[in-house]
């Protein structure tokens, strides 16, 4: 039986930062910030724009999208990150509530940057394993932006961090917009080079710790981590898209659209390269940084409004997050309109 995307949701907040005012706190050219990190602006949390309250913003726009309501969702999986509302919290138990998804039950999942395309594999596995769940809701947010020290240089590859949410439901009711291959690397050697050093078991928080700054995101050996990421980073994505596309019974002549994150821009320029596709085959995020696991879901939606992705389109979404982790999912888009 097919699982397909049958609605998808994001949520944005009103806030943005743009690249003069991540120059301004970090002393780093403008230039370098729009032309070389590729951030024109992206957006960031306001007062009320908690990680989960995003995502259940982006969940109600993707429910409606379905045409279905919460009541008939059979499965809740928050993919948003762990920095959220409380610190020992399960999220979809709590979107579950507000959803009012009384037939549902639900768990939180992590990959970092790559927990959508986890939890899209996860799920279509959990359906067809379980003839009872018929449409499934992922759902979450993402405000790591607040573990940004803009005078810290050894985390300049993370100023693009921002804010936002994303949803998808996902169902065998209605399969449109089948999920076929799906590939996912992961290496562990790389686990502890991105880390907030305090505030867990190990370095629990402290009053000097918050005065000096260290509950943030930091690279320990950025060097290191450099050296090791040149060697394996762009191997690793390119493989999972080959990789999942050869299980959907693709090359990569056949795509479409492809649906990657926000990064530098020669390195979106290298994938492109590297995978013969044009620049009008993809979107490059400038306008919207990194929104860890919710780049895809993003680029998904202004792909459709901007009728790159059209009936029987052959879409690639792929990920990368910290720790690290390279995953690709292949979609086919419906055949009608």
């Amino acid at each position: 039986m097919m699982t397909g995307i049958a609605g998808i949701g994001s949520y944005l907040p009103d806030r943005y930062m743009t690249a003069d005012e991540i120059a301004e706190l970090s002393g780093v050219p403008e230039t370098v910030i729009r032309e070389k990190m590729g951030i024109t602006k992206k957006p960031v949390a306001g007062p009320e724009d908690h990680t989960v309250e995003m995502g259940i913003q982006a969940a109600e726009q993707a429910l409606k999208q379905a045409a279905i309501s919460a009541k008939q969702l059979d499965l809740i999986i928050y993919i948003g990150e762990e920095h959220k509302e409380y610190p020992l919290w399960t999220a979809a138990i709590y979107m579950q509530q507000r959803l009012g998804a009384t037939r549902a039950w639900g768990f939180d999942a992590a990959l970092r940057c790559g927990t959508t395309i986890m939890a899209m594999k996860l799920a279509k596995d959990m359906m067809t394993a379980d003839p009872s769940i018929r449409y499934v809701l992922l759902a979450g947010g993402y405000r790591n932006e607040d573990f940004i020290d803009y005078q810290n240089e050894r985390t300049r590859f993370m100023f693009n961090l921002a804010s936002g949410g994303g949803a998808l439901v996902l169902s065998k009711e209605m399969a449109d917009n089948e999920l076929l291959g799906n590939s996912i690397v992961t290496d562990g050697s790389f686990s502890e080079d991105v880390i907030v050093p305090v505030g867990g078991t190990k370095a629990p928080l402290t009053a000097d710790d918050l005065a000096a700054n260290r509950y943030k995101l930091d690279v320990p050996d950025p060097q290191g981590m450099k050296a090791r990421l040149e060697a394996k980073s762009m191997q690793n994505f390119l493989f999972v898209i080959r990789d999942a596309l050869e299980k959907s019974g693709f090359t990569q002549a056949d795509i479409d659209y492809l649906g990657i994150l926000h990064m530098k821009r020669s390195a979106h320029q290298y994938v492109l390269q590297q995978l013969g596709l044009h620049d009008d085959q993809s979107i490059y995020l400038s306008d919207y940084g990194h929104i860890g696991q919710f780049d895809q879901i993003i680029s998904l939606e202004l792909a459709l409004a901007e009728k790159k992705i059209r009936p029987g389109s052959v879409v690639v979404l792929v990920s990368a997050g910290i720790g690290y982790a390279w995953g690709a999912q292949v979609i086919k888009w419906r055949e009608d309109e």
